[in-house]
């Protein structure tokens, strides 16, 4: 007989696994890290958080436009930062001491690794079986070589939040969305960013159309190297220097590592389970979640093609399901994934892209709306926001939506909703009303100037 019915690897989303349905059965978790995963300790929620802060930095900068003569009299970087980790952090604690408390609950703290198909071990040293597993274990931040092997210190997004001081010049290598937030929250708050990134414009994975504008915006706010390779770094506590194959180089007293994150499944020994894995480290799962091992699940950025927690907790929710009822199981549903990107401005998107629709040979319309051209966006003096729409002029669905603008990961909302009912264009565009001057008008005009209205 099974030491546990349940044993869960990682507290992320694979918290909310313990639904119930487990009341009367006794469940495992181990935690390696802090209480609660990624996204309360090092990911969204405090990176979120830093946003506003840097938002509202940058509102006052930009005050000027609007008549209104203000000045940033100064940043309490430490104030800032104890603000976000002293709501943050007894979260994490309170989280662990809850299920500590939980009678049919036991807590182990460590690593897990398998030793068997259902079989446990801690690196504390504990060992255990359990009926069902669920890996939810997670990713963590990847380091190249040439900086893991510099000796050169160095942060990633698990560790630049806690920093004593604002740097006065800031190195970001990476240009995905965490360098593109992180770029955003530092220079903000008045720290110098240059931006070093292999390809020539960055968040290179969005609409080719949003890709290029960001970039040129960006390009007026950090100093961006783009379409460089870094071939050696030097420095210390007191600064760093990264030189490029170009010839060029980047100075700055902090570096922050921001080129990608992997799965921790490297560290879980899948071979002693005999749980498959992709080519990318990811574990291997069917659409319900279940991995090639009877009994074994997994969920998250630890298998998940989206490094979302959004979709973490829907996986999270179709495998708790699952695992109280075999026989009536639901499928993940991974159709319309949105994503956003909280830089300045706000980037969020969903379904294809131009440049997917066009390799797949697909008839589609598309249609641009500028924030600027619309009643809030003139009382924002917006000079560089749109709204891109991507559809199918046959069925009048949407095939894409992508956002560049304030409160880009609120508009989207509407056009998701659109594309998961398959609600067609006309009737999601004529058979509602749209608050008038709402910037929300910006979604409007966009599904208008596609042409699929009139019937």
């Amino acid at each position: 007989m099974a030491d546990f019915d349940l044993a869960i690897i990682g507290t992320g989303s694979g918290n909310s696994l313990v639904t119930p349905d487990f009341d009367d059965k006794k469940v495992a978790i181990v935690e390696a890290g802090t209480f609660g995963g990624t996204c309360l300790n090092v990911g969204c929620i405090p990176t979120k958080m830093y946003v506003y802060a840097a938002d509202v930095a940058a509102s006052v900068k930009h005050a000027h436009r609007f008549g209104v003569d203000a000045r940033l009299e100064g940043v309490r970087w430490r104030d800032i930062r104890d603000r976000v980790f002293g709501r943050i952090d007894p979260i994490a604690a309170g989280g662990q001491a809850y299920r500590v408390s939980e009678p049919n609950t036991t807590v182990f703290s460590g690593y897990a690794e398998f030793t068997g198909p259902k079989s446990l071990r801690v690196s504390t040293g504990e060992q255990f079986s359990a009926e069902q597993i669920v890996i939810a274990a997670g990713g963590r931040p990847m380091v190249p070589d040439v900086v893991a092997q510099s000796g050169v210190p160095y942060h990633t997004s698990d560790t630049i939040m806690r920093l004593d001081e604002l740097p006065e010049r800031l190195v970001i290598l990476g240009g995905g969305y965490i360098g593109a937030e992180f770029a955003h929250v530092f220079s903000a708050l008045g720290a110098q960013v240059s931006l070093v990134a292999r390809s020539t414009r960055l968040l290179r994975h969005l609409d080719s159309e949003i890709s290029d504008r960001f970039t040129q915006l960006a390009a007026t706010r950090w100093d961006l190297r783009l379409g460089v390779e870094t071939s050696k770094l030097s420095g210390d506590q007191h600064g760093v220097r990264l030189d490029f194959t170009d010839g060029s180089y980047a100075e700055g007293d902090v570096l922050l590592v921001a080129t990608g994150r992997v799965p921790n499944t490297d560290r879980l020994g899948l071979a002693a389970a005999g749980v498959q894995t992709l080519y990318d480290g990811r574990v291997r799962v069917d659409c319900y979640g279940r991995t090639n091992v009877e009994g074994v699940w997994a969920l998250g950025d630890v298998s998940s093609d989206f490094q979302l927690k959004h979709v973490a907790n829907h996986e999270a929710r179709a495998i708790a399901h699952n695992l109280a009822h075999p026989h009536d199981l639901r499928k993940f549903d991974h159709r319309f994934v949105p994503a956003a990107v909280f830089t300045d401005p706000q980037i969020a998107s969903v379904g294809l892209t131009e440049d997917q629709a066009r390799a797949a040979n697909l008839d589609y319309v598309t249609a641009i709306q500028a924030f600027g051209d619309t009643a809030y966006g003139w009382a924002m003096e917006d000079q560089t926001g749109i709204c891109k729409l991507i559809a199918d002029p046959g069925t009048g669905l949407l095939l894409g939506a992508h956002l560049m603008g304030y409160q880009a990961s609120n508009l989207i909302q509407p056009l998701i909703q659109a594309m998961s009912f398959g609600q067609p264009v006309p009737e999601l565009v004529r058979g509602q009303y749209w608050i008038h001057p709402a910037l929300m008008e910006v979604v409007e005009n966009a599904l208008l100037k596609l042409g699929l209205n009139e019937p």
